[in-house]
């Protein structure tokens, strides 16, 4: 009896140290797995990536980790967006995603990839706008950015937006760059005003504005800006009229597009507010968004005794000549009419020489003269 008792309490004490031992190994088989698993996604969460060249990947706002993860397997950047998933949790980097556009080099790893969406500055993309460029062309040209989104409700005051280049980063809104302009051309405004010549025939601000967006127009070389925007001081300290063509324009298209041909003599006899050859002073307001040497030219003029100034040669860049006087300066007008008459008899003379040179490579061609197919050959593999 007492044997067998003792037989019993063996089976149990073995059968509980056999249990016991299934299921430490089955904890170390689970742990092994684990581990396996832990090991495999670490590997492959910091092996190179499968594109082979430099990406950009556009993290939109208000995007969460899982959102980035599936777009990233989408585009091919990562090869599981699981283990992108959760090393990025176990990294704690799940909520420090940046808005923007992120240049991925090639062959990124997941954890590369990761450091640069959390870590990296975006891409900066530029709006460029000249100097002189009027209300409308600077939206139109904003608005023609693809990398922007959103609309701008209302179009800017003339003046209002100063010229340069504007950095911004995909996504950004359009109304976002245009606030930008405006801000500096408040900004610079106000430097340049506080730090204006005194005596200057100006009231205000805004009169500066009006005036620097005249001197934008007549002279594309900066520096002429200052003896340009001296003229026109001048003139209104003696009381005489602007007489500025491009017064003359806005008032015809208001700044949306050019005019694309010469003045009508019923288009100078016109009364408009912005026609300054019928009206006394200033115009109604500004012509164009000047740029800041415009501005400051205004507000730091040349000291001359000119009045007047016309081209000096057939292209913008030749500048222009001056005069004190009026007989002076119909001299002035008369060299620029010469200039303009042989620059316009050497473009017809240039014209009707390449018709007659393709005309004779024509016939020799027709004649069978190899010179002439060989001439024609090259230009046809071109187009």
């Amino acid at each position: 009896m007492a044997d067998r008792k003792k037989k019993n309490r063996r089976r149990s004490s073995n059968g509980f140290f056999e249990a016991l031992n299934g299921l430490l190994t089955l904890i170390l088989l689970a742990l092994l797995g684990v581990a396996g698993v832990f090991i495999y996604g670490v590997t492959v969460f910091n092996a190179d990536g499968p594109f082979e060249e430099d990406r950009s990947f556009v993290v939109e706002s208000g995007n969460v980790l899982g959102t980035v993860a599936s777009r990233l397997e989408e585009q091919g950047f990562i090869s599981n967006a699981d283990i992108f998933n959760y090393g990025a949790r176990l990294l704690r980097r799940g909520d420090d995603l940046r808005a923007g556009e992120f240049n991925i080099a090639a062959n990124s790893s997941m954890l590369d990839i990761i450091e640069e969406l959390t870590e990296g500055t975006p891409v900066q993309h530029q709006v460029v706008v000249p100097e002189g460029f009027t209300s409308w062309q600077v939206v139109e040209r904003v608005n023609a950015d693809a990398d922007l989104t959103g609309n701008i409700e209302v179009l800017p005051p003339e003046g209002s937006l100063l010229p340069g280049a504007y950095s911004y980063r995909r996504g950004d809104t359009r109304q976002s760059v245009i606030d930008a302009m405006t801000t500096a051309m408040d900004e610079a405004l106000a430097e340049v005003w506080e730090g204006r010549d005194e005596d200057l025939p100006i009231d205000s601000p805004a009169d500066l504005v009006i005036l620097a967006s005249i001197v934008e127009r007549e002279t594309g070389l900066a520096s002429e800006r200052p003896q340009v925007a001296a003229v026109f001081v001048n003139r209104l300290r003696v009381g005489m009229r602007l007489q500025s063509d491009p017064t003359i324009i806005y008032g015809i298209t208001l700044g949306q597009g050019s005019l694309g041909r010469g003045l009508r003599r019923s288009e100078i006899d016109q009364v408009t507010p912005y026609n300054t050859y019928q009206i006394d002073g200033l115009p109604a307001g500004p012509i164009a968004n000047p740029g800041i040497d415009s501005l400051r030219a205004v507000a730091h003029p040349d000291e001359h005794d000119y009045l007047y100034f016309v081209a000096k040669g057939a292209v913008p860049s030749d500048g222009h000549v001056f005069a004190e006087s009026y007989a002076e300066h119909q001299q002035n007008v008369a060299a620029y009419r010469e200039i303009e008459r042989q620059a316009a008899e050497d473009a017809a003379d240039a014209e009707a020489q390449a018709e007659m040179d393709a005309l004779e490579a024509d016939q020799a061609a027709e004649a069978g003269d190899p010179a002439a197919t060989e001439d024609e050959e090259p230009a046809a593999e071109s187009q």
